[in-house]
């Protein structure tokens, strides 16, 4: 705007300039005009002696003092040309007070032609207006020229010019100087608020905003602050509620033990003498026995959610071929597979070495296979472990029911079963899953799920290869086709293990859900 301003300002006063200088020069004109053709009315050109007179008539009228007579305009210094040729260097012969050879031929062509000329043209270095017009003698018509020196007028300019560049600098340093006054006063609060505001997220809820004043952003400080003792009460109410919850379930684990264990015990001599029971009390004690087993399973579970949502659950990884921990788990659940006619195909070499806690890991893996039985429907449950520098990978895939859209970010949800599940023999708790996702988190690794219906599903666990490692992609793919989805740690986990997919809309994507390098929360899981 500035600029803009000054340009405006330098082309108005330029106009003004040489318009004034423009009228003054006609006016200087006429009247030197009207003198020569006074002094020259019984003058013929052509005549002997008749050079004398036109030069002492040029020079009569360079010194004379029209321009200083009252009421007639001046124009300032100026030099006369006065000749009798057609063009200025032409058959004629010149008479002037300067350089004839400094009138533009086309200029002379004009006032040859009878009418007033003007133009600005540069002689030498100094910008010049050059004015002409025909003079009338005894003889015939002259050309008569005044030509004005515009240097004043350029260093007017100049100094106009010098001007509008120090008021503009100095008012673009005062306009700064009021615009970070006001932008500090204004923008300074806001910019504070945001740090506070940053710092109350990181968890810092002691923090608040300076209120200073009455004005607007005193009554944000102040709202805000409300805002943030009212959210920071509820804060510590649900961590209270959290942490009793956590208590009453671990307490409440632990207490059940002494009575199962008696109860146990009863059951035990019942099963080893049901032989001698009648077929009905045969039968109850079966089952007895049978639900005893489920009974404990789930509150060993308890025990060791509740060991992990308070944060107390350790690592103790050793450095191990993969190929031995995944045997084991896929053993312990062999009989199951059999019960239930589902052939395992095996795909685990050797030498694929990684620090891991095994006894986690195994954890894992039975917990996957044991799925895929139970919503294999049969059919053959595909187990394949491969690593790269990085990482190791193991992915469980049945060809059973599969999952439905938006099921596979609820498989992690504790308690949560699938309504496909026709035969389920495993009796789990609905918490394996759930521990399954903390252990591999644990391990700062990946637990990923895929599915799609009639096709069944794949579960897939990756790790780093150390201890603390990062990983940014799996060495084995999660869906059928394939592909591997892009992966990077920076990526926040979704909620509930909730694949990125799916949170934009897409209910069938492969893109993973993924765990790595997020806190332990507490949060449903489990698949069935």
């Amino acid at each position: 705007m500035v600029l803009v301003l000054g340009l405006v300002l330098q082309t108005q006063i330029a106009d003004r300039l040489v318009q004034g200088k423009f009228d003054a020069a006609v006016t200087q004109t006429e009247s030197a005009r009207a003198v020569l053709e006074r002094d020259l009315s019984g003058v013929d050109p052509d005549r002997e002696g008749a050079q004398a007179t036109l030069t002492n008539a040029l020079e009569q009228l360079t010194n004379s003092s029209i321009a200083d007579q009252p009421g007639s305009p001046t124009a300032g210094e100026f030099r006369a040309v006065l000749t009798t040729g057609d063009t200025p260097g032409g058959s004629g012969r010149p008479v002037s007070a300067g350089t004839v050879g400094d009138i533009p031929p086309d200029m002379a062509a004009a006032v040859a032609a009878g009418g007033l000329a003007r133009k600005y043209v540069t002689v030498g270095d100094t910008p010049t207006l050059i004015i002409g017009q025909p003079v009338t003698t005894a003889g015939r018509d002259l050309q008569f020229y005044l030509l004005f020196p515009l240097d004043a007028e350029q260093r007017t300019l100049g100094l106009v010019q010098s001007t509008l560049i120090v008021s503009g600098l100095v008012l673009i340093i005062l306009l700064a100087a009021i615009t970070s006054l006001v932008t500090r006063q204004v923008v300074r609060p806001v910019r504070q608020a945001a740090e506070v505001a940053e710092r109350f997220a990181d968890g810092h809820l002691d923090e608040r905003m300076p209120v200073r004043g009455d004005d607007e952003m005193a009554r944000l400080g102040e709202s805000y602050n409300e805002m943030a003792s009212s959210i920071q009460t509820q804060i510590r109410q649900l961590e209270e509620f959290g942490a009793l919850q956590r208590r009453f379930t671990s307490d409440v684990s632990h207490e059940l033990r002494t009575p199962l264990t008696t109860v146990r015990m009863a059951a035990d001599v019942l099963y080893a003498s049901r032989e001698e029971l009648l077929p009905a009390l045969r039968r109850s004690s079966e089952l007895l026995v049978t639900e005893l087993d489920r009974f404990e399973a789930l509150l060993a579970d308890l025990l060791e959610i509740s060991r992990l949502d308070a944060g107390v659950a350790e690592l103790g990884a050793e450095r191990l071929d993969m190929h031995g921990v995944v045997s084991r788990a896929v053993e312990a659940v062999r009989g199951l597979a059999e019960e239930s006619g589902t052939p395992l195909v095996l795909d685990l070499p050797i030498d694929v070495v990684a620090e891991v806690d095994s006894r986690r890991v195994e954890r894992i893996i039975r917990n996957l296979v044991a799925n895929a039985i139970d919503h294999g429907e049969g059919r053959p449950v595909e187990v394949t472990l491969a690593g790269d520098d990085d990482a190791v990978a193991v992915a469980v895939r049945d060809h059973g029911v599969g999952l439905r859209p938006g099921e596979a970010g609820l498989v992690f949800n504790r308690f949560w079963r699938a309504e496909e599940s026709r035969a389920r023999r495993s009796g789990g708790s609905g918490l394996g899953l759930s521990i399954s996702l903390e252990d591999a988190r644990l391990h700062g690794g990946w637990l990923q799920a895929w599915g799609r219906p009639g096709e069944g599903s794949t579960f897939r666990l990756t790790l780093p290869r150390t201890v603390n490692g990062k990983i940014t992609t799996s060495p084995l793919p999660l869906g059928p086709d394939g592909t591997r989805p892009a992966e990077t740690n920076s990526v926040p986990t979704p909620p509930l293990g909730i694949p990125r997919g799916l949170l934009d809309g897409d209910d069938e994507s492969d893109d993973p859900a993924t765990v790595q390098g997020a806190p332990p929360v507490s949060r449903p899981g489990g698949r069935r």
